[in-house]
């Protein structure tokens, strides 16, 4: 029997260096380097706070530093945000918000403007047309920064009440985000959730006071309206709307139907306005929670160019709309590398943000981790970012 010895290696390893077949590598030929992003590719970023800023907005200058830093150590240059307040933004708050990003080499590519209850809900009187003029004035600021991506949610209740964690237990326990729209309201639930409603499930919840119930007619009624009048000055200012979907995506929420809740409402939502400017935020969770193909949804928007943001993130789905558990981003349903070929297929180059990670132990004993039950924060965010750029690689390659 052959032994192994040092010497009796490097024999082999100075022998095949020498082959016909090592001639490219002495010659200097090297394999091609991998794609890299650029203006007309997708680009990865990263939400402000997933580089664990401490204090939010109230942050003090060393701890944002810390926080770009944190983000450009994973090779991530481009970060997303909900937009200054109140409205309307100026030059002079959008900068306020984007100029430390950029002194540490990142770009502010998307931030997300909040919408008041009346225009949501079109309640009547001056101040609906008050609020959609500082929607534009806003639009118009951020054209002037040059923000290329305004997101926004057009939720007439987001179903939050539904989410609670499971544990995924063939990963280490790590955590999963259920949603289930028959779960029962307990005490360690609070969203949104009055005492007299413990024990209810959450497709039975009541319409809350400050938002009242309100059907499809009234939503896509209200939407048209603001559509009709932000649209032309997003269009002028050079700059892309992107509505997410709902998510989750309950067939009524509090007594509320949802514009965003079908694939049939995003593909509605894009004809109220034929612009490149009237887009949505292609979530691929979020579609298969509908139970659709990813794959043929991003073909759908993706060769219309109506895709303006990007969520790219897993999921299992038991029963479409009602029950699923957002997973980690290499065990889901989704096919992750065919979403990716079919954005860069139709020349998506705007942001790609690999959301909602995980809870890990590292992350949880490293202090309080806000956000979803189930869901992680540096660490995971760090698992995410590597994940989705080899898929991006991949399908650059």
């Amino acid at each position: 029997m052959n032994k192994f010895s040092r010497r009796s290696a490097m024999k082999a390893a100075a022998a095949s260096a020498l082959s016909p077949m090592a001639a490219p590598l002495l010659s200097g030929a090297q394999v091609p380097a991998a794609p890299k992003e650029g203006k007309n590719t997708p680009k990865i970023a990263l939400g402000m706070g997933d580089g664990g800023m401490r204090g939010g907005r109230n942050a003090t200058a060393e701890d944002r530093a810390a926080a770009v830093r944190r983000i450009k150590q994973l090779g991530v240059d481009n970060v997303l945000s909900g937009g200054p307040g109140p409205l309307p933004w100026t030059t002079e708050t959008l900068n306020r918000v984007m100029e430390p990003w950029k002194a540490g080499g990142i770009q502010v590519g998307n931030l997300m403007i909040g919408l008041s209850n009346d225009i949501l809900y079109g309640k009547p009187g001056n101040k609906r047309d008050e609020d959609i003029e500082n929607v534009k004035k806003s639009i118009i600021a951020a054209g002037q920064v040059g923000l290329p991506v305004v997101e926004y949610n057009f939720y007439a209740h987001r179903a939050m009440e539904g989410y609670f964690e499971e544990i995924d237990t063939e990963r280490g326990n790590s955590g999963w985000t259920g949603f289930d729209y028959e779960l029962v309201q307990t005490a360690d639930r609070p969203y949104q959730t009055r005492p007299e409603e413990k024990g209810m499930k959450f497709k039975d919840l009541p319409a809350l006071p400050n938002e009242g119930a309100h059907n499809l007619d009234e939503m896509w009624n209200n939407i048209t309206y603001l559509l009709r009048a932000i649209v032309p000055v997003a269009e002028k200012a050079g700059v892309r709307l992107a509505l997410h979907p709902n998510d989750p995506p309950a067939p009524v929420s509090r007594g509320s139907q949802q514009i965003m809740g079908t694939l049939a409402g995003w593909k509605k939502l894009i004809s109220i306005v034929d612009s490149p400017s009237n887009g949505i935020t292609f979530d691929c969770g979020v579609t298969r929670e509908l139970g659709e193909d990813p794959v043929e949804v991003a073909r759908y928007f993706g060769s219309r160019d109506r895709i303006n943001h990007c969520h790219f993130r897993n999921v299992i789905v038991m029963k479409p709309y009602e029950r699923y558990r957002e997973v980690w981003i290499d065990e889901g349903m989704n096919n992750m590398f065919a979403v990716m070929k079919e954005l860069v297929k139709h020349k998506y180059r705007f942001q790609i943000y690999p959301e909602h990670p995980r809870r890990l132990d590292y992350d949880a004993e490293r202090g309080p981790i806000g956000g979803y039950p189930g869901g992680g924060a540096y660490a995971a965010i760090a698992f995410n970012v590597g994940y989705t750029r080899a898929m991006l690689q991949a399908a650059m390659s």
